[in-house]
């Protein structure tokens, strides 16, 4: 089969966005989650406790978040093909 100038810019393109994310991207989510914990611990250290369940909520999303995608990456970097999905 002939190679056209539409099956170049396909492929091309398939290549410049294909692959996971999760493998594209791991160092800025990395970083990402631990700004989320290390926001979650400045908000525990820095803010009043007098907001009360507020305080409580916005110390624990954070946290939450971070950790949620720290171990997001952690499972795929130890998973067989580095975490690649077909």
């Amino acid at each position: 089969m002939a190679d056209t100038r539409s099956d170049r810019a396909a492929t091309r393109w398939s290549a410049l966005f294909g692959g996971c994310a999760l493998r594209r991207h791991q160092p800025l989510l990395a970083l990402v989650g631990l700004l989320c914990v290390g926001m979650g611990i400045a908000v525990a250290v820095l803010v009043p406790q007098t907001d009360g369940p507020a305080w409580v909520m916005a110390v624990a999303g954070c946290l939450a978040a971070g950790v949620l995608l720290l171990v997001r990456i952690g499972l795929g970097l130890l998973r067989p093909g580095g975490g690649a999905t077909p």
